[in-house]
C-alpha cells in the first residue's frame, strides 16, 4: 500500500472515530432526557418487507444491527481482502507481528471475561464481547496527537484491528448461530457458488456481485446464521484486478463505501446502541460478573494479551515499530481495548435477556473509555521529545 494511500485511510478512520464518540454520545443524551421513551419506542417499532407471502418483519434495531450492519461487514470484507491480497497483511513477514499481537489480544479478554463469569452458563456466553477493537474509535483517539505519532504505530493498530475483525466474524459464524434451517442454508449455498463461479470467469460488474449478495443477506438471514457475515462473503468474491486502466471493482466499491459506512451507518449503529438509561442501571448491574468482565476484559487482558504477543515476536526477530518508543507502543497495545462498536454487536447477539443490555453497554462504554484515555496518555507521553 502506498504511503499517499495509508495517510489518506487513517485520515478517514480517525474523523469517523470522533464521529462515532459524537453519536453515542447524543444516544445517552436522549435516553436519559424526556425523549427516552419515544427513542424506545423508536427502536422497538416493527417495520416489515414483505413480497407476497414471504415476509422479513424486525424491530428498528434489528434492521440497522441485522441489514445495515451487513454494509459495515461488506466493507471489512474488502478491506481484509486488499490487505491480504495486496496489503500489510500480503507478506508472512509483515503479517506476523499483528497477526500474533491480534491473537493475544482476542484470548486475553476472553480469559479475563471468563474468570469473572466462570460458573455461570448463561452469563459465559458473552465471552467474545471484549474480543475486538474498534478500529475507527482508536484511531479516533490517535488522531487527537496529531503528527507527532508516527505512522507504523497507526499502520500496526489498523493491522492488529483488521485481524481482530477477521476473528470476531470467525467468532459470530461458529458461536453466535440459532436453529438452523436447510432450506435457507441450501439457497445461501447456491448464492455462495454464483459469487465463486463470476469470480472465476473474471465477471467484473460489481452490480452482479452485490445483487447475489443481497439475496444471499436474505437467506443467512432466515438460516439461523447471523446475516452480516453475507456482506463478508459476497466482498471476498469481489475481483480486486486492476484492468488495463488501472480499474480495480474492489477498490473502487471500497471507495464508494468508505463515506457512508463511516458517516452514516456506524454513527447509526452507535446512536442505535450505545443509548444507556442510567435511571435503570443498578449497583448491583454496574458490578455484575457480566460488566466487570467485560471492563477488565478491555481494559487489562486486551492490552496485556496484544502486548505479551508482539514481545514475544521481537523476542523471535520481528521489528518493533519504526521510530516507536517502547512506552507509544504499549499505549497503542492498551488503546486496542477500545471495543465499542463490534463489542457491542457481539453483546447484542450473545445474551436475549434484555435485563444484561444495561451492564453490557455499561462494561463496553467504560472499558473503551477507560482504554483510550489510558492509551492516550501513555502515547502522549511516549511521543514526547527525547522519550527513547
Amino acid at each position: 500500500m502506498a504511503i499517499a494511500a495509508i495517510d489518506d485511510f487513517l485520515k478517514r478512520e480517525s474523523a469517523a472515530g470522533i464521529l462515532l464518540v459524537g453519536a453515542a454520545f447524543a444516544a445517552m443524551v436522549v435516553a436519559n432526557s424526556p425523549l427516552g421513551g419515544f427513542y424506545e419506542l423508536v427502536l422497538n417499532l416493527k417495520v416489515s418487507v414483505a413480497v407476497g407471502e414471504f415476509a422479513i418483519a424486525k424491530p428498528v434495531s434489528l434492521w440497522v444491527n441485522d441489514g445495515l450492519m451487513a454494509w459495515f461487514f461488506f466493507l471489512v470484507g474488502l478491506e481484509i481482502k486488499r490487505e491480504i491480497v495486496e496489503g500489510e497483511l500480503s507478506t508472512l513477514r509483515n503479517a506476523a507481528l499483528p497477526a500474533v499481537a491480534a491473537v493475544g489480544g482476542m484470548a486475553g479478554p476472553a480469559a479475563v471475561y471468563v474468570f469473572f463469569n466462570w460458573g455461570n452458563p448463561v452469563a459465559i456466553g458473552g465471552w467474545a464481547i471484549p474480543a475486538a477493537t474498534d478500529i475507527a474509535f482508536a484511531l479516533g483517539i490517535l488522531s487527537l496527537l496529531g503528527p507527532r505519532v508516527p505512522t507504523s504505530l497507526k499502520i500496526f493498530l489498523t493491522a492488529v484491528a483488521i485481524i481482530d475483525d477477521i476473528g470476531a466474524i470467525i467468532i459470530i459464524a461458529l458461536f453466535y448461530t440459532s436453529q438452523l434451517s436447510a432450506l435457507a442454508l441450501s439457497v445461501a449455498g447456491i448464492c455462495v457458488v454464483a459469487l465463486v463461479a463470476a469470480n472465476l470467469i473474471g465477471l467484473r460488474r460489481t452490480d452482479v456481485y452485490i445483487g447475489i449478495g443481497i439475496v444471499l443477506w436474505v437467506a443467512v438471514l432466515k438460516s439461523g446464521v447471523h446475516a452480516t457475515l453475507a456482506g463478508v462473503i459476497t466482498a471476498l468474491a469481489i475481483p480486486i484486478q486492476a484492468d488495463d486502466s488501472g480499474h480495480s471493482p474492489l477498490v473502487v466499491l471500497e471507495t464508494a463505501l468508505h463515506g457512508w459506512v463511516q458517516y452514516f451507518i456506524l454513527p447509526v449503529f452507535a446512536f442505535v446502541n450505545a443509548g444507556l438509561d442510567f435511571s435503570t442501571l443498578t449497583l448491583a448491574a454496574a458490578t455484575s460478573p457480566v460488566a466487570l468482565g467485560i471492563i477488565f476484559g478491555l481494559v487489562i487482558g486486551k492490552q496485556l494479551g496484544v502486548a505479551i504477543g508482539s514481545w514475544l515476536c521481537f523476542a523471535l526477530g520481528s521489528a518493533r515499530p519504526a521510530d516507536a518508543s517502547p512506552i507509544a507502543f504499549h499505549g497503542v497495545c492498551v488503546l486496542t481495548g477500545i471495543g465499542f462498536t463490534m463489542s457491542l454487536f457481539i453483546g447484542d447477539l450473545a445474551f436475549a435477556d434484555p435485563a444484561l443490555s444495561s451492564p453490557i453497554k455499561f462494561g463496553v462504554l467504560v472499558g473503551s473509555l477507560i482504554s483510550a484515555a489510558l492509551g492516550y496518555g501513555l502515547v502522549r507521553y511516549g511521543t514526547r521529545p527525547g522519550t527513547a
